[in-house]
């Protein structure tokens, strides 16, 4: 039955965002270029899926334990906002800019985009691997400090 809810919950996000054109990189470049061929339709398209995780976050978090992962909800500790945020964002940002693809689109429009999608799905792949690599070795070397 999990695997039901969950398969469901992915078809439910994949017409999502296909219905709402965010898997279109050229509506979602012109919706982040404000200075020239502006397209505001996909404020719409974030504004109701916030809306909607709004009032389902409300419901759900009235529970005692998730319906289909884990035993307890899994909220996130850290809630400042610090340098690896920033430029995390400032990455994301930049990547999203220039692709016109964040990751969850990106994987949706696998299903009828051309090459260039598997060249993006492989940069995103090569570039979070590398981040990876890159943050085990600096809280290695934060470690080697601080022993020393």
């Amino acid at each position: 039955m999990k695997l039901f809810i969950v398969l469901v919950s992915g078809i439910l996000f994949g017409l999502g965002l296909s219905y709402g054109q965010m898997i279109d990189p050229n509506k979602v470049i012109n919706f982040l270029d404000i200075t020239g061929t502006w397209d505001p339709s996909l404020a719409f398209v974030m504004g109701g899926a916030l809306v909607v995780n709004i009032v389902a976050f409300h419901f759900t978090s009235k529970r005692k334990r998730p319906l289909i992962a884990g035993e307890t909800f899994r909220k996130p500790s850290k809630q400042d906002i610090d340098k690896p945020l920033l430029i995390g964002a400032a990455l994301f940002g930049i990547g999203w800019g220039i692709a016109g693809y964040c990751p969850g689109p990106m994987f949706a429009s696998v299903s009828f985009a051309g090459s260039s999608v598997w060249l993006i799905i492989v940069a995103y792949s090569v570039g979070t691997l590398v981040t990876k690599l890159v943050i085990k070795y600096i809280n290695n070397q934060k470690i080697k400090t601080d022993i020393a």
